[in-house]
């Protein structure tokens, strides 16, 4: 494949803010976002705080990947070793529909509450407890409220999505009521979304649940045709749980538990543990197809993961050091693995902050798809997940089940260093983000390059995509001619996306020195940046 056969990038994308490292550090994909989080740490605050500004902030100017109809999971590490997660993560409705297979859009695909707004709830009690946190969580909200009332320039990322599903959502309940902002119109304002985040910040975050606001929220959902009520929003409530561990190399990874999927990344880690990366080009053959292989024999174990409530997930199998010894033994360097594995789509989208004293959070939010189920909770301006589309009508272990957790994508995650947080980081890319992880680990890890570099290098996803349906590898067209024929001789099916893709995930990393300074950076594939502070 010429240069000139290799496909250009499908929405302008600008290069990440890498700012001179500081002593604290907020990256989102949007600079609005990224300023919010910033003013709260400017003003004391930490970040957890922080993170919930961002946050808030996000769910406004990135309405296409996270909501407050959608989804959280947080990783949260300090300097003392204490480290935890949190799982925002909604659960089915209490009386499912017959509908199968389950749809991927519309009022049946929205079968699960939301946790993003309890999981701020949860987040900021524990800022309290253990962090000195001060912030209410109305103060947090108001730059969100301001953005939401009085409009902001839509990001190149939001005007692609919005054009992309421009065919389909003439059928999705009261969106573009609320989402089409008329030509290229500016600014993109969202007014009804502002007076329920108002709501939220005067009563406090269990408004979204109980409450006048929950009622309006579980009528727009009831009259659209969704199965979710008022009581399933009463019931849910943020889980929090003891990160996954593993060690690479002399780090230790964290990852969140079941039903995310962390355990996949820490087992893709685990076999590229035990293989020789560091001397590697890594932008090379050798190098994209161990970790291609690495994926694959992870990937293989992945249907056991689910709501570990309903289901007994095998984890001590799935991270046994000998059991990830004979996977990374199995990897021929000359040969691919057939890939057999079916692919979940998925959006998501990722805020890491790190303060002044070197706390830090690793945070993802989501809608599922790209503009989650279509469906506008009635006159709330909220858009509701899609999450509901996880689940299958199988017998297996992601068995659709009143109350139950899907399988879940997210997992945002941190590495430390002698106790203390070293790397923050995460993914959007649903089946993508274990992948993105595992290369830009290694690239950050084993070839020592900082964040910007490992963020830009060409990136690799295997298996479908919504513009492709094929179970080929997709690699990115900076990697050079001859990696692409380099790995079509080992038996991969290779097939060139852009340059810079959006389809190769949107990443973003924080990291720190040992003598606490912080770098980072925001994908190249995204609108957003990483801002920080010389001293906070």
């Amino acid at each position: 494949m010429t240069a000139s056969e290799r496909p250009a990038s499908p929405h302008p994308t600008s290069a990440p803010i890498a700012p001179a490292p500081g002593r604290a550090m907020v990256t989102t994909p949007h600079r609005l976002a990224s300023e919010a989080g910033l003013r709260i740490l400017a003003r004391g605050g930490n970040a957890i705080e922080a993170a919930v500004a961002a946050g808030a902030a996000l769910s406004v100017t990135y309405p296409h990947f996270c909501g407050l109809g959608g989804d959280a999971v947080w990783m949260v590490g300090d300097r003392t070793g204490r480290t935890t997660s949190f799982l925002g993560i909604g659960q089915a409705a209490r009386r499912l529909p017959d509908a199968d297979p389950i749809p991927v859009r519309g009022p049946l695909s929205a079968l699960t509450t939301a946790g993003l707004v309890d999981s701020w709830d949860h987040a900021l009690a524990y800022s309290r407890r253990w962090w000195n946190g001060r912030e209410g969580l109305g103060a947090l909200l108001d730059d969100a409220i301001a953005l939401a009332g009085d409009g902001f320039a839509m990001s190149g990322s939001q005007r692609f999505w919005l054009d992309f599903r421009a065919a389909e959502r003439s059928d999705w309940t009261e969106f573009d009521a609320h989402f089409e902002p008329g030509g290229d119109a500016l600014p993109f304002r969202q007014p009804r979304l502002a007076a329920s985040l108002r709501t939220i910040a005067d009563q406090g975050a269990r408004a979204f649940y109980e409450g006048e606001l929950a009622a309006a929220i579980a009528a727009g959902l009831a009259a659209a045709g969704s199965p979710i009520d008022a009581a399933d929003l009463a019931a849910t409530r943020t889980r929090e749980a003891s990160p996954l561990s593993i060690r690479y190399r002399d780090l230790t990874l964290l990852a969140p538990p079941p039903p995310t999927q962390g355990a996949t990344t820490l087992a893709i880690m685990g076999i590229l543990d035990r293989l020789q990366l560091s001397g590697l080009d890594p932008a090379g053959p050798d190098f994209l197809h161990l970790c291609v292989e690495a994926v694959k024999r992870a990937f293989l174990d992945r249907g056991a993961i689910a709501d570990p409530d309903f289901v007994d997930v095998p984890l001590r199998e799935m991270l046994d050091p000998e059991r990830l010894a004979r996977k990374a033994a199995s990897i021929d360097p000359a040969m691919a693995l057939a890939w057999p594995h079916v692919v979940r789509s998925g959006d998501t989208a990722f805020i890491g902050v790190v303060d002044g004293q070197g706390r830090s959070v690793a945070l993802l939010q989501s809608l599922y798809y790209d503009w989650g189920s279509g469906v506008v909770a009635g006159d709330t301006g909220i858009l509701w997940q899609n999450r509901g589309a996880a689940f299958d009508r199988s017998d297996g272990p992601n068995r659709l089940q009143p109350g139950k957790r899907p399988f879940y994508t997210l997992n945002p995650g941190l590495a430390m260093r002698g106790g203390k947080p070293a790397l923050v980081y995460g993914t959007q890319g649903a089946d993508g983000q274990p992948q993105t992880l595992a290369v830009l680990l290694s690239r950050l890890i084993d070839h020592g390059l900082d964040p910007r570099s490992a963020l830009a290098a060409p990136r690799f996803l295997l298996g479908r995509t919504f513009s492709d349906a094929r179970d080929s590898l997709k690699l990115e067209a900076s990697a050079s001619e001859e990696t692409f024929r380099a790995l079509a001789r080992r038996g991969h099916e290779v097939a060139a996306i852009p340059a810079l893709s959006p389809l190769a995930g949107q990443a973003g990393v924080i990291a720190i020195d040992e003598a606490g300074g912080v770098s980072g950076a925001h994908d190249p594939r995204s609108d957003g940046c990483a801002l920080a502070f010389p001293e906070i």
